[in-house]
This record gives structure tokens, sequence and C-alpha cells, in this order.
């Protein structure tokens, strides 16, 4: 018979204290995270065996337009529990997950969704180098890295997606992109631990080691940014969004994301690239714990050239590792290998780095008011 647990609201200082205890959690569960999120309302909560503290998660509700009693529940990348029985193996995943869908219904939610940060496949960058020279040789090759057969798969995480479907969660397809979660599924990621900065760029690809020493000698200088300086960086952030066809975000939430995760500790650090005088590239890094996120990047055309983007990936991978940080995260790319697919090339950027793709588990969902969850569906189909 499995320990009981309970869950509970907890405070943002019960959950920030929580997070310094582990070795990382994505910052998409910082309590912090919630002020972010504007028109979200959000809490953190708290597993309980007993009076000890198990697991925490955010939990942002977006609510129905004109009807807030109704919302849906969301855990990015969340909650941070035990999800493979590696801490509490006398605890099944049903023991963590039914009081959270007690306390999202008693709440009003009529779906819940959330994002288990469990890996479970791992491609080396060999691997997917390999992979992308195939395809390109042969378009008879895979066209998908999901389809080349992985380097490392955890038996533990393809169980968990099991025993997920069979309690009623859904995952739903990631499209052709693999960005059909909020969250990507596949990331690729560069490993710092036990290497020195020597090894990490030893590991980089001849053109990532050339684009970086192009840079430096055409004059491009990295700094660290303030919080004024996001003024600088949003116009060039505007450029590469109507650059690359995506909607840019204002820069009031820059600073709401500054104000925010910066107010209890330093997560967020601003990076700018400058050359003669002017932004010629910027980046947003954010650290928790020993694990360093690649969030935000903008660039000039006009500057492309000298490869700044280059440049300041190497002195955030540099920060990182000296912060003792033992993963750099690029995030998300897309699951293809297809030359002609429009997210090629941010894959073969990535895989320059000399790291490794990796897949989680994916998001899922799990409808408690039906009715509700299409309603909202038609909405945000609507809306676009």
């Amino acid at each position: 018979m499995t320990a009981s647990l309970a869950l509970r609201a907890i405070t943002a200082e019960q959950h920030r204290s929580w997070i310094a205890g582990r070795s990382s959690v994505s910052f998409l569960q910082l309590p912090e995270w919630g002020e972010v999120k504007a028109g979200w309302r959000h809490e953190s909560l708290g597993w309980f065996r007993g009076s000890r503290l198990v697991g925490a998660g955010l939990v942002l509700y977006r609510p129905v337009p004109r009807l807030p009693q109704r919302s849906l529940a969301y855990l990015p990348e969340g909650p941070d529990i035990d999800w493979l029985g590696a801490e509490h193996p006398d605890v099944v995943i049903q023991d963590w997950l039914a009081p959270l869908l007690a306390h999202a219904r008693a709440r009003g939610a009529f779906q819940v969704k959330m994002g288990p940060p469990v890996a479970l496949r791992r491609w080396e960058s060999g691997t997917v180098k390999a992979a992308l020279a195939a395809r390109a040789d042969d378009p008879r090759a895979p066209d998908r890295l999901s389809a080349v057969p992985a380097d490392e798969t955890s038996t533990a995480a393809a169980a968990l997606v099991q025993r997920l479907r069979s309690l009623g969660w859904s995952r739903e397809s990631t499209g052709g992109a693999g960005f059909g979660d909020v969250q990507p599924r596949y990331v690729f990621q560069l490993p710092l631990a036990d290497r020195t900065l020597d090894d990490v760029l030893s590991g980089f690809n001849q053109l990532w080691r050339r684009n970086i020493r192009k840079a430096e000698k055409a004059g491009v200088v990295v700094t660290r940014g303030e919080r004024a300086d996001l003024a600088a960086f949003h116009p060039v952030y505007v450029e590469t969004a109507a650059r690359d066809h995506f909607t840019p975000r204002a820069l009031s939430y820059f600073e709401r994301m500054w104000d925010a995760l910066n107010a209890h500790e330093e997560h967020l650090r601003l990076y700018l690239a400058h050359r003669n005088d002017h932004v010629a590239a910027a980046t947003l890094m954010v650290v928790v714990g020993d694990h360093a996120w690649y969030s935000y990047g903008a660039s000039t055309t006009a500057d492309r050239d000298v490869r700044p983007s280059n440049a300041l990936q190497w002195r955030m991978i540099g920060d990182a590792h000296a912060l003792g940080c033992r993963t750099y995260d690029l995030r998300g790319i897309a699951d293809t290998l297809d030359p002609a697919h429009h997210l090629h090339g941010l894959v073969q950027f990535k895989v320059g780095t000399g790291g490794y793709a990796q897949e989680y588990v994916g998001e899922w969902d799990m409808t408690l008011r039906s009715l509700w969850a299409r309603g909202f569906r038609a909405y945000q189909a609507r809306r676009g």
C-alpha cells in the first residue's frame, strides 16, 4: 500500500526554498514566472507526505474571457515531482496526479495541461550530423529525427508515457515542425559538467570555431546589459521577428520578465554584441541552479556576416560554465532533417556546438469539463 500524498497551496517563499534545494528546476516553474504571464492567475502547489514537502509546481490559470470562474490550468515544464519513482519508489504516478486534478477542478479548471520534465530519448551530435548528411544525399533517408534510432532511450520514461495514456491523459501530435506543444518537445543541450572551456570549444564544429574568430576579428564586442538596455535589445528583436515571420512581444513583456526573475535572485541576464557603436545582436539567458537556458535571441540583418550570434553564444556558454552550470540549453529544435524545411538551419546551427538532441515526453492534457474545453479550443481557433 502506497503512502498518501496531500496537495495544498504553498507560499512563493516555500516554493523558492524547495527549488533552492534542487539541482535545477525549469525557469518556467519558478514562482516568479507567474508574475511574467499577464492575463493569467497563478499559484504554487506543494505535495506533502505528512508534514514534509516532497514536490512542488507552479500552476498558471488562463481564464475564459468574461467567465473568470472557468480556466485552463497549465504547468509548463512541470510539476517538479518524482516522476520516475527514484526518490519515492512506494508512490505511484496516480498518487501525485489525482490530487492535482482534484485541486484544479475545485479551482474551476476545465482542463489541465502539464509538461513532465522527463527525457525520453537522446541523440548525440554525431548521430544527428550523420542523419542530416544522409537526408541531404538521399531523399529516401529519414526526414525526421524521431525516425532515427536514438543513442539513449529511457525505459522508465517510456513506461511513464504508457501509464499516462492508461490514466486517460492525452498528448497532441507535435505537427510537422516539432513545436506542436506549447513548450518544445525536442531541444538541443550542451554538457558542461567535468569539461574545461577548451574541451567545450574543441567539441564545436569547424564552422562554429571559425565564426567565433571571425566575430572577434571584425571587432564584435560582447557585454552584459542592465534593465535599461532592454530598450536597445527590443528594436533588434522586432527586426528579427519581421525577418523570421513571428509576432514579437512588447518591450513591457521583457521588462516584466527582468523585474520578476531578478526580484529575489539573478536568474535573467542580457547580453549585447556591439559593432561600430551599434547593437548587432542581443540575447537573453536564464539560469536556475546548475542549468542555463538560451531564452531569446535577436540579430540585425546588416551584421549577420560578422557572426555576432556565435560570439554571444560563446560568451553565454563561458559565463554558464563559470557559474558552475552542468548544462547549457539551446532550447527548441524542430523534428526535421529535411534541407527544404524552414527550420532546418536552426537544427544545423545548434548541432554545431557538439552537444546532443533530447526528446522529452511532451505535454499532456486531461479534460475535466469537456463542454468548456471544446468551447475554449473553438475560441482559440477563431483567434488564430
